[in-house]
């Protein structure tokens, strides 16, 4: 049997490109230096420069591979955006703030390659989950520049547009049974210190010390029956953020525990769509 079909070309072709290089950092006790990587994908023709959304991977700060929801995030960039899954140093590697230097890191690198990967460098946007979730809402709201360091510099590492899902936003209120508990908790262990025993400095580190009526649009997405990050600390930063006067929505669902299923379903993955292109397509 033989077919002949006349395709009208509507779309641009998609590329992935895995471990790209976008820093190196000290490791092996400062004795050796490493790279830090990221997987991009992005469009080989496009019309115009598409905003870019840099993902942030989860794993309470101690993993996170940067490479496991590719699929998904293949998906998000077909709908007309560049994709970049970014890694970050883990809490045994470096202590806060080696994990927000690292992702402000890997977004100045973009803005600086933004001609070779057709990105507008005004149209940024940052989304991750859990310990991810965390450094979206540090990097869409900590602008002190000491947390920009390394090479790039003369670009910007601010972002248009932030979704941080089951986000860590204010790790002082974290059901700790006892400070021994507290002192092996994922948190503590991206502080350097026990969370329960110096709350003052620990909220120093936290999201909502960093809101101002500046803060870019924000879409909170937190599993209503979340046991690992608990649903109040989405609530508690939708809500700083919206006394604060901010452009912010929190999407409650339903049912969800931490990482749920629910995450993963299309019609989230529309909302993303959705809210990313209202709040950054020109």
């Amino acid at each position: 049997m033989r077919e002949t079909v006349n395709i009208k070309v509507t779309e641009p072709n998609y590329t992935a490109i895995t471990g790209v290089t976008f820093s190196q950092v000290d490791a092996w006790f400062g004795h050796t230096r490493r790279d830090l990587k990221m997987d991009i994908i992005y469009p080989e023709n496009p019309e115009k420069p598409c905003p870019c959304i840099v993902w942030i991977c989860g794993g309470a700060w101690v993993q996170m591979d940067r490479s496991a929801h590719l699929a998904y995030l293949a998906g998000l960039a077909r709908s007309g955006f560049v994709v970049a899954s970014a890694e970050y140093r883990t809490s045994n590697e470096a202590v806060y703030p080696a994990q927000l230097v690292d992702i402000k890191s890997a977004i100045r690198y973009l803005k600086a390659h933004s001609g070779r990967y057709h990105i507008d460098p005004e149209r940024f946007g940052v989304m991750g989950e859990s310990a991810g979730g965390y450094l979206t809402a540090m990097a869409a709201l900590a602008d002190d520049p000491a947390f920009d360091a390394g090479d790039y510099l003369e670009y910007s590492s601010r972002v248009q547009a932030a979704c941080p899902w089951y986000p860590p936003a204010d790790v002082t209120g974290f059901p700790y049974p006892s400070p021994v508990e507290a002192a092996a908790s994922p948190e503590s262990l991206l502080l350097g210190m026990n969370v329960m025993l110096h709350p003052e400095e620990a909220l120093k580190a936290c999201p909502v010390s960093f809101v101002t009526k500046d803060a870019p649009p924000f879409m909170i997405i937190h599993g209503i029956d979340d046991h690992t990050v608990p649903f109040s600390q989405g609530e508690i930063l939708h809500d700083t953020l919206e006394k604060a006067g901010c452009d912010v929505k929190l999407i409650a669902i339903e049912g969800a525990d931490h990482a749920d299923r629910q995450f993963f379903q299309e019609e989230i993955w529309q909302k993303i769509a959705a809210f990313f292109h209202d709040k950054l397509d020109a």
